[in-house]
């Protein structure tokens, strides 16, 4: 199911998934935060938060502690993530114009400590190469998942994809929910998602939901480059810790595949 952001998004929070809501069954929230310079921002919700820098500069104070974080921008520059627990004081100034910030919010008893997570503590890979003729090269940053945080109920990073190319291939499923949000170099770029039998236009500031155990690889369109947040919500007693392929395509990523127009 795609939820298609009308136009830009205004300075303030933009709820787009609402636990409490329509789609409960995904058990998180999901906001964009727009800032200008000298805006302020506050919250203390009894939920597990994570605050996700896509762009911009801003200083975030919790539990006596303050830090400048900045991110010029996502194509290029790797993620700052700020994770709190329930009921943390937590305050971000804004430094800058233009600053976004991807919210992630849901119910955790076992996370009693906040953590600022940066290149440093993040897994960043070029997933595909040297397989598939090189269709399925992208970069994912994986910045937060069961092995980095155990404790965490979310799992939370970004793929930046190589135009004309895919990701989530072969194809693969799992058991959690799972929301994706697009954004496009240069902004007027495009992609298709292949959502179990129903095809998806991906646009600029799309949000994608993905219910449990339906396939869903992508493609950006030739010429744009394509970047996605994804968000896994765990479940109780069933973590995601792996993905789960489609049989019938597996084989097109084994180092020996044979790939038309090669086959003969």
């Amino acid at each position: 199911m795609k939820i298609k952001q009308q136009q830009e998004f205004k300075p303030g929070i933009t709820p787009i998934v609402d636990s409490k809501g329509p789609y409960k069954e995904f058990l998180m929230d999901f906001e964009i935060l727009k800032m200008n310079q000298g805006q302020k921002y506050s919250n203390s919700e009894p939920l597990e938060r994570a605050y996700l820098l896509i762009n911009g500069k801003i200083k975030v104070s919790f539990q006596d502690k303050e830090e400048i974080i900045e991110r010029e921008n996502f194509y290029d520059y790797d993620p700052i993530l700020v994770q709190v627990y329930n009921n943390v004081e937590f305050e971000i100034e804004c430094l800058n114009e233009d600053t976004e910030i991807a919210i992630f919010k849901t119910e955790n008893d076992k996370l009693d400590y906040c953590r600022i997570y940066t290149k440093d503590d993040i897994r960043i890979e070029i997933r595909g190469k040297g397989t598939m003729k090189e269709t399925a090269t992208r970069i994912v940053r994986t910045i937060i998942d069961h092995s980095i945080n155990p404790d965490s109920n979310l799992m939370i990073g970004e793929d930046m994809h190589y135009p004309g190319k895919w990701a989530g291939f072969p194809s693969h499923y799992h058991p959690q929910p799972e929301i994706y949000f697009y954004k496009f170099y240069p902004s007027n770029g495009f992609g298709l998602l292949k959502l179990e039998d129903e095809g998806v236009l991906l646009e600029q500031n799309d949000t994608v939901l993905i219910r449990p155990n339906l396939d869903h690889p992508q493609v950006a369109a030739p010429g744009y480059g394509m970047y996605f947040i994804w968000t896994i919500r765990h479940l109780e007693g069933n973590p995601y810790l792996a993905p789960i392929f489609k049989d019938e395509h597996k084989w097109a990523e084994e180092p020996d595949a044979v790939i038309w127009p090669d086959k003969h």
